[in-house]
């Protein structure tokens, strides 16, 4: 989760997988080509949408390296970062009610936090890396 505020229109509110580690990265990448769905359908979700649009961060202008470039869900795959972010006016910041705003948009990105994470802690069989 991740929160910056700065005078000037700056503030943001956010969070997900910035500056994956290259196995990580691999790892989500091989999660979407498998089945973008679950992932899909998080960051279409009307709630998700509302408050932060859509994915943040820089793209590939190509496929990653071992990926189709013709694949259905290359639009995810191309991604380098994996998170979310939704900037406040400064006017929004200084409302009473702006600490709701932001517990509210970090609710919102739970299930995506959530699925993600998941991902990085099963194989791609779903079986737990680690013993709980």
């Amino acid at each position: 989760y991740y929160y910056s505020i700065q005078p000037g229109g700056n503030s943001v509110v956010g969070g997900g997988f910035y500056g994956p580690e290259r196995d990580d990265l691999l790892r989500i990448r091989r999660e979407i080509a498998a089945d973008a769905q679950p992932l899909r359908k998080l960051i279409t979700a009307p709630r998700f949408r509302e408050f932060y649009g859509e994915l943040a961060g820089d793209t590939l202008k190509t496929a990653p390296k071992g990926f189709d470039r013709d694949h259905p869900d290359i639009d995810l795959l191309r991604y380098k970062n994996f998170y979310a972010m939704h900037a406040f006016t400064d006017a929004e910041v200084l409302r009473a009610d702006f600490l709701d705003h932001v517990i509210d948009g970090w609710l919102r990105l739970r299930p995506f936090f959530d699925h993600l994470s998941e991902v990085l802690t099963t194989d791609e069989n779903g079986v737990p890396l680690v013993d709980s």
